[in-house]
């Protein structure tokens, strides 16, 4: 009974010193990078060499985890079909693009672990074609009433905005207008606003309908541009 007792005292003590190995720290929860910066080219600009010079901030890890950045070029602004992408280490790359051409672009970073941050904000640029006089308007820019919101309201403003390179070319300045589709129906096909400079339009609602809207940018030189749909929805 007293041998027992003595074992069962010793196990004790040993239970008690020999713990688990505490000496490791707990592993760092991975973190994405930071979101990439544009740098060039600038937004809206008109590119003279069809082979184009991308570049952005590099990214920060918390985790000190090598980084790679993943490039996409696309030629509508909601990226459904990607022209060019491309993955580089650096924080520059170039690409040949098409003459006389709009594109718009992005950045994203992802660590060794496949950790990605978001996409950057979107630039856009135009290649300059041989002897061109005239370049098309970007695509139109949703401002509001935002894709898929749910209204509660017996009215809205419809609000966008465009821009165009030759905009900044006081040779060759474009003055932009506007034509609005707007319905029930996707996509929509009644014209409620024609030519106007005004960059929103106030419309009527009705309860419990889904509406279908866009934008078709033009400028003084018959240049058209043709928007995405947009749709949003009352309660």
């Amino acid at each position: 009974m007293k041998n027992f007792i003595s074992l069962t005292i010793i196990g004790l003590l040993f239970a008690a010193c020999g713990g688990g190995d505490d000496s490791g720290s707990p592993e760092a929860v991975n973190a994405a990078p930071t979101v990439p910066a544009l740098k060039a080219p600038i937004d809206n600009k008109l590119c003279v060499d069809n082979t184009v010079s991308f570049q952005w901030d590099l990214s920060t890890d918390s985790n000190k985890d090598a980084i790679t950045y993943q490039i996409q070029v696309a030629k509508e602004n909601t990226f459904a079909q990607i022209v060019k992408s491309s993955e580089v280490t650096t924080n520059d790359t170039s690409i040949a693009l098409e003459k006389n051409t709009a594109y718009y672009w992005r950045v994203k970073a992802t660590d060794n672990k496949g950790l990605a941050s978001s996409y950057s904000s979107t630039f856009k640029l135009y290649t300059s074609g041989d002897a061109v006089v005239n370049h098309l308007p970007f695509s139109p820019e949703l401002i509001q009433p935002a894709v898929n919101s749910l209204l509660n309201t017996a009215t809205a403003s419809l609000k966008w905005k465009a821009t165009d390179v030759d905009s900044n070319d006081v040779l060759t300045y474009d003055v932009l207008t506007y034509d609005v589709y707007f319905g029930k129906t996707n996509p929509p096909t009644a014209k409620i606003s024609e030519n106007t400079s005004a960059t929103s339009l106030d419309i009527t609602l009705e309860s419990t309908t889904q509406y279908f809207w866009k934008i078709v940018v033009k400028d003084n030189k018959g240049g058209e541009t043709i928007g995405q749909i947009w749709k949003f929805k009352t309660n």
